[in-house]
């Protein structure tokens, strides 16, 4: 009977039975047991949207609906499905190659779309966009309380195509339109220079992990010839993560050898990611704030517990957990929260964050200088400075 209940329900949903089948289906000591209610219910919404909906509607959308459905009720706002537009544009970010117009949104207040910084030499930059200022609408769509992954696919998309952005700058109490044309945006995701004023002080910043930076961290330093400098100012301010194995490649540089992190998995499984043996010795200052997340978080997690450098700001954002990407038919994928991660000394700073050795908060309108063109630096800038000086002298 169970069987032929299988047949019919496979019958009825056609594809959707596939996902349904595996939530369905437990073991309990060695025998399967479906729980055919359930299995019913979900029958006989697919059958009253068949029949009695008003409008037509395919296999291919309430699979994508229901596969949708079933990560959104976990409620992690880290797993997620992505139908092939956004898969597209995930790796695409990754890569730091896309079509947009140039806008980084700030983690700090997920109710509104606040810029956290242009990207140098984008639409965006070219057109004033500022720091600070508040996305309201995307052409015709009011942006309030819109997922920030919805917004960036809004705004993402082919080069030479339009988008126009109404924004509030709250400094001057204004609203105004933008008319943006998009480009092929590419985001390098390493700056490094001497420090204005301080040309024996080496300082670079790491904007996200892609799957790059690891080379660029590299080839920055050899451009640079880093050695040459009696200390360095490392600044992940606003660095909201990225790939895994880019900030062990990168922490390898800053920490001797030995774990940079343990990924730990739901059955306790550990997996020891370790430094890679460049590790550079040089006195150092570590830049890190509200919004320093994820694979940034590894990387000063790792210098803290290591004590090759001092971290001056303020306490890091609390992302100490790991996505994985499974990829599904049609270039969709699922990304799930797969494991924990832990620092070097085997502290969770999941929603904890790591503290500063030193903390400095910015004023009141006080805006980071990243990658600094003058000696005018910010008041956490300016403290690392002065840290470092005291350890080189």
């Amino acid at each position: 009977m169970q069987e032929w209940n299988m047949k019919r329900i496979a019958k009825h949903v056609g594809v959707v039975f596939l996902i349904f089948s595996v939530l369905v289906t437990t073991l309990v000591s060695g025998v399967v047991i479906t729980n055919v209610n359930n299995v019913g219910r979900l029958v006989h919404v697919v059958q009253l949207i068949r029949k009695d909906y008003l409008e037509n509607v395919t296999t291919d959308q309430l699979v994508e609906g229901a596969t949708k459905g079933i990560v959104e009720i976990l409620g992690d706002p880290y797993s997620t499905y992505m139908n092939a537009q956004e898969n597209q544009e995930l790796f695409q970010m990754l890569e730091g190659k896309f079509g947009g117009i140039g806008i980084v949104l700030s983690l700090k207040d997920p109710k509104k779309l606040v810029v956290l910084r242009p990207i140098k030499n984008s639409p965006a930059s070219r057109a004033g966009i500022q720091s600070g200022d508040v996305v309201s609408k995307i052409d015709d769509a009011d942006t309030a309380g819109m997922e920030q992954d919805k917004a960036v696919g809004l705004m993402r998309g082919e080069p030479g195509t339009k988008v126009e952005l109404a924004l509030y700058r709250e400094s001057a109490n204004k609203t105004f339109t933008v008319s943006l044309t998009r480009e092929n945006i590419t985001v390098p995701t390493v700056d490094g220079l001497a420090l204005p004023g301080n040309p024996d002080i080496a300082y670079v910043s790491i904007t996200q992990f892609g799957s790059d930076t690891g080379k660029e961290l590299k080839e920055t330093f050899d451009t640079m010839e880093i050695k040459k400098f009696k200390g360095l100012i490392l600044d992940m301010r606003y660095n909201h993560g990225g790939e895994l194995n880019a900030a062990v490649q990168v922490a390898s540089y800053f920490i001797p050898e030995g774990p940079v992190v343990y990924i730990v998995d739901k059955q306790g499984n550990v997996d020891t990611k370790m430094s890679t043996g460049t590790y550079l010795g040089i006195p150092m200052v570590v830049l890190v704030n509200e919004e320093s997340a994820s694979a940034s978080e590894i990387v000063a997690g790792a210098i803290k517990d290591k004590g090759t450098a001092t971290l001056v700001g303020v306490k890091t954002f609390g992302k100490g957990i790991v996505q994985t990407i499974f990829p599904l038919d049609g270039g969709t994928s699922v990304k799930l929260t797969t494991a924990k991660y832990l620092t070097p000394n085997k502290l969770d700073i999941h929603k904890k964050g790591i503290d500063p050795d030193i903390v400095v908060e910015l004023g009141k309108g006080e805006q980071a200088t990243i990658t600094p063109q003058d000696k005018n630096f910010d008041s956490q800038l300016r403290k690392a400075l002065q840290t470092l000086q005291g350890k080189i002298k």
